[in-house]
C-alpha cells in the first residue's frame, strides 16, 4: 500500500494537534514529508511510533490539566503558640501537683532531668521526679529561645531560670522541648535539661554576702518551729555537732530530733562576726552568733562554722558545728536579785493555768517534792501530773523570805512564800528551796522543795537565840 505526501501531510498534522504541545520533530517531518511522493505503511507505522507512543506514556497527566495549582501546606501550630506550650507546663508546675505536670508529657516520653541520671520514659518515672522538684516550688522563665516548626512536630531549646519559692534562689539551666500532636493536644515527647556547663567547671557563683544569706534561711527555718523544715535545711550527708548535745547528728532523722527540743526555746539566731571562704561549688562562714530564746528572753552567744555545697540546684549545710564560748564554760554570771526573779518565771507560768508551761520550767533530771503529795516527781511527766491538780486551784506565789547562794552555773534561793488561791481567796504560806543550774541556754529549776510551815501542825518551837556581841544572848525574833 502507498500514501501521497499530502495524505502523510495530513497524518501528522492531526498527530501534532491531538496534544498539548507540538513537538518540533514532528513539524520538521512534515515539511520533509512534503518533497516525498510516497512512504510505504511500515515505514509510517515505525515514524508514528518512534515519534508520539514515547510522549504519550511518558507526560503525566497533571501536565495537560487547565485546573490551578494547589496552594503550599500551612504549619498546624504558630511560633507564639510553640511558646504559650511552655507556659502550660509552667502552670502545671505552679499547681504543685506531679501528676498535672507528667499530664503534659506523651504516654512515652523522654525526659532528660537537670538532677538526675535516670531517663524518665513513663507518667510515674516523670511523676517521680517531679515528686521532689515539686517541693522547691519552682517557676520558670525563659531567657533565651530558638523555635522551629516541622511537619507534625515542633521544637523550642534554649535558656531558661528557675526561682524557687522556697528559698528565693535562681537557677539557669539550658532546656530542650520537642512537641508532637497526641490525642488532639500538643505535649512534650522530649525534654532535656542541663546545668550550665560553665558552672560545672567553675562551680556555682556566689558572692560573701550570699554566703552569709545562707544563714537566713537556716534561722527562718528555726522560726517556723518545725523541726522537719530545720533539718531539710541539711544536706544528704550532712553533719551536725550541736551546741548542746554530745552526740553527733549524721542523717536527717537524728538531724530532726536534736531540734525537737532545741526549738522548745523558741530561738532566733544573729551573726555578731562572720568569715567567708568560697571554693568551687562548696563554701564556708564561721564566726560568733547569738541566739534570744523567745521562751525566756535569755541571750546565749556561740561560735558556729557552717560548710554549705551545692546539692539538688540549691545551697545547702554540708557541715555545722556549733559550740558554747569557751570562757563562757566559767561561772554563768547572775546576780542575787536576778537569781529571785527567776521564782517570777515560775510564777508566770503558774498564771497560764498550763501544766505542761509550768512544767518546762524544770531541767532534764529535775526533782520535785511537793507540798501536798508525798510522791517525789523526777521526770516531765510527774511533775506535770502534780500541777494539773494543783492549777485548778489557780494559785499566784509571793516571796516573803528569800536567801539567795550562787555558785558555778547553780544558784538557790531558799525561803517562805505566799500563795493566793483565785478559786477561794484562800492564803496559805509555805517554806521553799529552788536550786537552779544553766541548762540548753537558760536556767532551770533542778530541784523544788516545798513543804507547809510546821508549827500550825505540831506547836511553836524554841525560837533560836545567837550570842550578843557583848556575850549576852538575845532571842531572835
Amino acid at each position: 500500500m502507498r500514501f501521497t505526501a499530502a495524505i502523510l501531510s495530513i497524518g501528522l498534522t492531526r498527530l501534532t494537534h491531538s496534544s498539548a504541545f507540538a513537538p518540533v520533530a514532528i513539524t520538521a517531518a512534515s515539511r520533509s514529508l512534503s518533497t516525498t511522493t510516497s512512504l510505504s505503511g511500515g515505514v509510517l507505522t515505525d515514524l508514528v511510533n518512534a515519534i508520539d507512543a514515547p510522549r504519550i506514556t511518558k507526560v503525566p497527566a497533571a501536565a495537560f490539566s487547565t485546573a490551578a495549582p494547589s496552594p503550599p501546606t500551612m504549619p498546624d501550630i504558630t511560633e507564639t503558640e510553640v511558646r504559650a506550650l511552655f507556659e502550660l507546663w509552667n502552670q502545671a508546675l505552679a499547681t504543685g501537683d506531679s501528676r498535672i505536670v507528667a499530664d503534659r508529657y506523651i504516654k512515652s516520653p523522654m525526659l532528660l532531668p537537670t538532677v538526675s541520671d535516670q531517663p524518665r520514659t513513663d507518667f510515674d518515672s516523670v511523676k517521680d521526679y517531679f515528686d521532689a522538684f515539686l517541693l522547691k516550688e519552682p517557676q520558670g522563665k525563659i531567657l533565651e529561645g530558638k523555635i522551629y516548626i516541622g511537619d507534625g512536630w515542633a521544637s523550642d531549646t534554649g535558656i531558661y531560670e528557675f526561682t524557687m519559692g522556697t528559698t528565693g534562689d535562681k537557677v539557669k539551666a539550658r532546656y530542650s522541648y520537642n512537641y508532637v500532636q497526641e490525642d488532639g493536644q500538643w505535649k512534650i515527647q522530649h525534654h532535656h535539661s542541663s546545668v550550665m556547663p560553665e558552672e560545672i567547671a567553675l562551680g556555682k557563683s556566689i558572692t560573701e554576702d550570699g554566703v552569709r544569706e545562707l544563714f537566713g534561711l537556716w534561722n527562718n527555718a528555726l522560726a517556723t518551729l518545725d523541726p522537719k523544715k530545720v533539718a531539710a535545711r541539711y544536706a544528704r550527708e550532712g553533719v551536725l555537732l550541736p551546741t548542746v548535745s554530745d552526740v553527733p547528728r549524721t542523717d536527717f532523722t537524728s538531724i530532726e530530733d536534736y531540734f525537737i527540743n532545741f526549738l522548745k526555746n523558741k530561738p532566733q539566731g544573729e551573726i555578731l562576726e562572720s568569715h567567708v571562704t568560697i571554693g568551687k561549688n562548696t563554701c564556708s562562714d564561721v564566726g560568733i552568733y547569738e541566739f534570744t530564746m523567745g521562751s525566756t528572753g535569755a541571750k546565749v552567744k556561740g561560735r558556729y562554722s557552717f560548710v554549705y555545697v551545692w546539692e539538688d540546684d540549691e545551697w545547702k549545710i554540708n557541715h555545722h558545728h556549733s559550740s558554747v564560748m569557751p570562757e563562757g564554760t566559767m561561772a554563768q554570771p547572775i546576780k542575787e536579785e536576778e537569781v529571785r526573779n527567776l521564782f517570777q518565771l515560775w510564777n508566770s507560768a503558774l498564771a497560764t493555768e498550763d501544766p505542761d508551761a509550768v512544767a518546762k520550767r524544770y531541767a532534764k533530771n529535775a526533782v520535785l517534792l511537793p507540798t501536798v503529795s508525798d510522791v517525789p516527781r523526777t521526770n516531765y511527766d510527774l511533775i506535770k501530773h502534780y500541777f494539773v491538780g494543783f492549777l485548778t486551784k489557780k494559785p499566784q506565789g509571793e516571796i516573803l523570805e528569800s536567801s539567795v547562794t550562787i555558785g558555778h552555773n547553780w544558784c538557790q534561793d531558799a525561803g517562805i512564800y505566799e500563795f493566793t488561791m483565785g478559786t477561794t481567796g484562800d492564803k496559805v504560806k509555805g517554806r521553799y528551796s529552788f536550786v537552779y543550774v544553766w541548762e540548753d541556754g537558760q536556767w532551770k529549776i533542778s530541784h523544788h522543795h516545798s513543804s507547809v510551815m510546821p508549827e500550825p501542825f505540831l506547836g511553836p518551837a524554841p525560837k533560836p537565840v545567837e550570842e550578843s556581841v557583848e556575850g549576852v544572848d538575845t532571842i531572835l525574833s
